[in-house]
């Protein structure tokens, strides 16, 4: 089975960016090229696991949160990520998120 590495690319863009964070601090801070980077958030380039390790830790996030899209445990994954965004929400807010899955359950069915 051949693995599709652009959502874990598109993953690590979505952090830096969130992060406002430049390719090229995290390039240098992951020990490669900023050509070579470029070409992962693109999901031309398969990183080693050790290049990975170093831009998960670079960009101080879980590997889960790299990974959601491409591992059998997305749907619990996505769970915690959503558990984790909800974190300092108002009560207010919580219960319309609430509403919003009771929803969307609801017109899933």
């Amino acid at each position: 089975m051949i693995m599709d590495f652009a959502p874990i690319g598109k993953n690590i863009r979505k952090v830096r960016k969130g992060q406002k964070k430049r390719q090229e601090d995290i390039a240098e801070a992951a020990g490669i090229s900023v050509t070579y980077y470029g070409a992962i958030e693109r999901g031309e380039k398969t990183p080693s696991l050790e290049i990975l390790i170093n831009i998960i830790n670079t960009l101080g996030v879980s590997a889960d949160v790299v990974l959601c899209d491409v591992i059998d445990a997305d749907y619990e994954i996505r769970n915690s990520l959503v558990s984790d965004k909800m974190k300092g929400l108002s009560k207010e807010n919580v219960d319309l998120v609430s509403d919003i899955i009771d929803a969307v359950k609801k017109h899933s069915k």
